[in-house]
């Protein structure tokens, strides 16, 4: 039985393609294939493999045969039918050229997704030991580096402190500055409308002032930190390591982490204690704006709030926002230096930085405040 001719219209000339079913499992490809429709003939292909039990298929190389590369695509997808329908597809009196590209197309087999209902739980442990490897290490590296430091033989370079602590500083000023007014509002409007029931407004004050120096201030500026300057940190050592140039550090001696971690880290940790300090200021503005709208006289609003909190409660807030600072330089960095050779890598260790420095937050703002617990602070 002869297959049906497919006639190609071309602007120059007429060119017949030609797909001859000969015997009953023997196709024979003539004419000229290139930029060819073949959709046709993949139909014709799949309905004899579903008409006829056909344990082998031949495709035999017929007259003024041309190819290209959808010609290796049709006889690909044909032999996918045949595997499909339990059959072999037979390329041999096919060109030489259409064999081996076949062969290298099928060298590697399709990438098909897991069905896994469980979860590999074994691959997982190893994924989080390697993480906690990865950490540990990391956190010796910056110990010796402190410790170099002290003994001041560390290859720091401080003239770039002075920039990292602009950038982790009076750059961040503007919007610590927004949103701490903005927290300081929020609290206040949440304390009036509580303490409204009792008629004691005039204690917002308390809840304000105590709530900014021991929780707020040093927790919102160092989230805002961890967002600007954390995944700033590690969106510029993840592309120092894209251009090799950490690399380069350590080829010419110089250890990254006295070089690049430790500078950034230091800025951190002198710049969140004065960040903390503005940002509890600027919150007890912000709840004052709300008093006042709520027909609280200022002169009480700054008296309440002198009595509402103590030098011990503004060191808590401040030794938290040191802490803070490192937790958020450490998981920068670390995220940084650990980051792939890729632009793709870059956005994922950026990710990945705010992500951890957000975690560590919480984690130490949770244990600091069960310690000042027991500790009657």
């Amino acid at each position: 039985m002869n297959a049906p001719t497919f006639l190609i219209n071309d602007s120059k000339k007429t060119q017949e393609l030609a797909l001859d079913h000969c015997l009953s499992n023997s196709f024979e490809l003539g004419g000229d294939w290139t930029c060819a429709p073949v959709q046709p003939f993949k139909q014709q292909f799949s309905d004899v493999l579903q008409e006829e039990k056909i344990e082998t298929i031949y495709f035999t190389e017929g007259k003024g045969f041309r190819w290209d590369s959808g010609t290796m695509a049709f006889i690909l997808s044909c032999q996918r039918l045949c595997q499909r329908f339990n059959c072999t597809l037979d390329v041999q009196q096919l060109p030489d050229d259409i064999q081996s590209l076949l062969r290298l197309a099928t060298s590697v087999p399709p990438n098909q997704e897991s069905n896994k209902k469980h979860m590999d739980y074994f691959r997982l442990f190893r994924q989080g030991l390697g993480w906690i490897k990865d950490w540990l290490q990391f956190s010796g590296e910056v110990g010796l580096s402190v410790q170099k430091m002290i003994r001041g033989r560390s290859d720091a370079r401080w003239s770039d402190g002075i920039n990292f602590l602009h950038q982790a500083g009076p750059s961040a000023v503007p919007i610590v500055t927004l949103l701490s007014f903005l927290v300081g509002m929020i609290l206040a409007y949440l304390g009036t409308v509580q303490l409204r029931q009792f008629g004691v407004e005039v204690y917002v004050a308390n809840l304000v002032g105590l709530g900014m120096v021991r929780e707020m201030g040093a927790l919102m500026t160092g989230i805002i930190m961890a967002g600007r300057t954390g995944a700033s940190y590690a969106a510029q050592l993840g592309t120092m390591q894209v251009n090799e140039e950490v690399d380069a550090l350590t080829t010419l001696g110089i250890r990254p982490v006295d070089y690049l971690v430790l500078p950034r880290m230091l800025a951190l940790i002198v710049a969140m204690p004065l960040l903390t300090v503005y940002s509890n200021i600027l919150g007890m503005l912000g709840g004052a704006v709300v008093a006042v709208s709520m027909d609280i006289a200022p002169r009480m609003y700054y008296f309440q709030l002198s009595q509402s909190f103590s030098m011990a409660d503004l060191t808590t807030g401040v030794v938290k926002s040191v802490v803070f600072g490192g937790l958020i330089g450490f998981a920068g960095c670390h995220a940084g230096l650990r980051c792939g050779r890729s632009s793709a890598a870059v956005g994922q260790a950026t990710m990945a930085a705010v992500v951890t420095a957000i975690v560590y937050l919480v984690v130490a703002d949770a244990v600091l405040n069960i310690l000042y617990f027991h500790l009657g602070i």
